[in-house]
């Protein structure tokens, strides 16, 4: 589920200062950090739009299992039907409905296996489209921190103080600004 999402780059601004990451201290010698922290699953995760996108899922998701539960017993039934009638029927009139029978099934598990990959693929897309329109509020987050150059994943990042990890901050902006988005439409897949 993260793959598509963990490939997109968050951001990374570099303006000619060093990209390593300070500890902010306290008091009089505090020095600004140069790179922030967030945590890119978590800041979806944790969004209008990312809680309305896992809602929709999960409902799509639920709808798709209590169908494929519906055409399972519907097939299930159909497949007792035929053998039922195997011992009435001349072989080759049977074996044309069995293979009649099987070409279905098969055509059923490919459309329901697309359903499921259209749900994965909606997903994908959905976080794409998350970050892509949240990059102007975290590049507006970036300008209001003098000094500071770049917004990196929080896992890029082996050690980092707290004070630079701006994901709550970050969801609250990109709420106020973004809200739950809307649902794309899904593009054709690819073959």
């Amino acid at each position: 589920m993260m793959r598509a999402w963990l490939a997109v780059p968050l951001l990374a601004i570099a303006l000619g200062s060093p990209l390593a990451a300070q500890e902010v201290t306290t008091g009089p010698r505090a020095i600004a950090p140069t790179v922030l922290v967030l945590d890119q699953e978590r800041l979806f995760e944790g969004s209008l739009w990312g809680k309305r996108v896992v809602r929709e899922i999960e409902a799509d998701s639920t709808a798709l299992a209590t169908e494929n539960r519906r055409i399972e017993a519907e097939l299930t039934a159909e497949e007792q039907a035929l053998t039922d009638q195997r011992k009435l029927l001349p072989a080759e009139e049977f074996r044309a409905l069995a293979d009649a029978f099987d070409a279905k099934v098969v055509e059923i598990r490919r459309s329901q296996d697309a359903k499921a990959r259209d749900l994965a693929r909606l997903n994908e897309i959905e976080q794409q489209t998350f970050l892509s329109t949240a990059v102007p509020v975290l590049r507006q987050m970036l300008s209001e921190m003098p000094g500071t150059t770049a917004i990196l994943d929080r896992r890029a990042v082996l050690i980092a103080a707290e004070a630079i990890d701006i994901t709550d901050t970050a969801i609250a902006r990109i709420d106020a600004a973004l809200g739950a988005g809307q649902r794309p439409a899904l593009p054709p897949a690819e073959n």
